[in-house]
């Protein structure tokens, strides 16, 4: 187990407060699925219910029962770092309707592609303030529409306040869990977040052990950059497919496969803590969305001293395994217990979640069975 989490999780043992700080190998290894300490991540908060990336999903996800909630990190034009899940804001503002900013809208290569919209490091923070989220993916998830409008687009310190107020508010510690969100393309701009997370993090109080904190990234150089530097345990993110940003952009050949090989696990834990895979990667599907046997994948990561946070488990017909359908209707929910119970028979320790209230209940019904 990698030493930052090691910390946590003496920590956890000594002090009672720290609800679902990562558990010890010896648990891991017994394949019960992390335990009594199975960690639920609140995926963008409760984003199953309320538009993403707002106080009021992550509020929600903490009052469900969320161990962490996740804020998506990007930044503002005066270095804000801010809470949306990329730059590009289009689809989840209401910028569009708002006139003034008609010129700020471009076109950008985003990690290699193209993409137009208006983009968060062309907006200071008070613009940003003027506008409202909305739910970005409104076909799935029609009712959380009835929310457009209402939120603003937070700060990481408006989030870190809220989970600390939260923590006194439900006795008990809510954690963070903030991912860096193209750590190239918001560097080359002059606009680095790792810097400034540090700050906010050490402002806080937060970068020392024992601290209710994961710091994840789906590039590995930022990671290694932070290793040194935080107290917090880190966490690679890996694809099914593809490979790091910042691998591509510098010539090197390795893929997120070759990472997640038995070797490249080892190489992971040389700088990080845990591991946070595509769900895909744990147990694939076949052609007609059906799972497959396990991979290795959760065995392999254990034996390198890695946690294990799989992603991302939501309730609705689109995103589950056939197997777990209830119709061909996309927005219906289907059996996301049963998917949950299935991924926790592979030895996870936790997992990000759209539906915290599930993925907590499941925990709670395991837990007395």
């Amino acid at each position: 187990m990698g030493s930052k989490l090691l910390h946590v999780t003496v920590a956890a043992a000594a002090a009672l407060t720290l609800v679902g700080a990562a558990p010890a190998v010896a648990d891991r290894d017994t394949g019960h699925g992390g335990g009594e300490h199975f960690t639920v991540v609140g995926h963008r908060g409760a984003s199953g219910y309320r538009p993403e990336h707002t106080l009021a999903s992550y509020e929600l996800a903490a009052r469900m029962g969320a161990d962490y909630i996740e804020p998506d990190l990007v930044t503002t034009k005066d270095g804000v770092l801010v809470a949306r899940h990329e730059p590009e804001i289009g689809g989840t503002t209401d910028v569009a309707e708002h006139t003034e900013f008609a010129d700020r809208k471009t076109t950008k290569s985003l990690d290699g592609v193209e993409v137009t919209g208006w983009f968060t490091e062309d907006f200071t923070l008070a613009e940003l303030k003027t506008l409202r989220a909305k739910e970005r993916i409104p076909d799935i998830r029609q009712r959380n529409t009835i929310f457009d409008g209402r939120y603003q687009v937070p700060t990481l310190q408006e989030v870190v306040t809220l989970a600390k107020r939260l923590s006194r508010e439900l006795h008990r510690e809510v954690g963070i869990y903030p991912e860096t969100k193209h750590p190239t393309y918001f560097r080359k701009q002059g606009l680095a977040l790792e810097p400034k997370l540090v700050s906010a993090l050490n402002k806080n109080g937060l970068n020392r052990h024992g601290a209710k904190v994961f710091v994840q990234s789906f590039e590995v150089s930022n990671l290694q950059e932070l290793d040194p530097k935080l107290k917090v345990p880190l966490v690679q993110l890996t694809s099914a497919t593809g490979a790091p940003f910042d691998f591509v952009d510098t010539g090197d050949p390795r893929t997120y496969a070759d990472m997640t090989t038995p070797e490249g696990l080892r190489e992971v834990a040389r700088y990080a803590d845990g591991l946070g895979p595509d769900k895909n990667q744990v147990i694939p599907r076949d052609a007609a969305g059906f799972l497959q046997s396990p991979t290795t994948l959760v065995r392999d990561a254990h034996r390198a001293g890695l946690t294990v946070h799989p992603y991302t488990f939501r309730a609705e017909n689109t995103f589950l395994p056939a197997d777990f359908r209830s119709s061909e209707v996309p927005s219906e929910y289907g059996d996301l217990f049963a998917e949950i119970e299935t991924f926790r028979a592979t030895g996870i320790d936790g997992l990000f979640t759209d539906n915290t209230d599930v993925a907590v209940a499941q925990r709670e019904e395991r837990l007395a069975g």
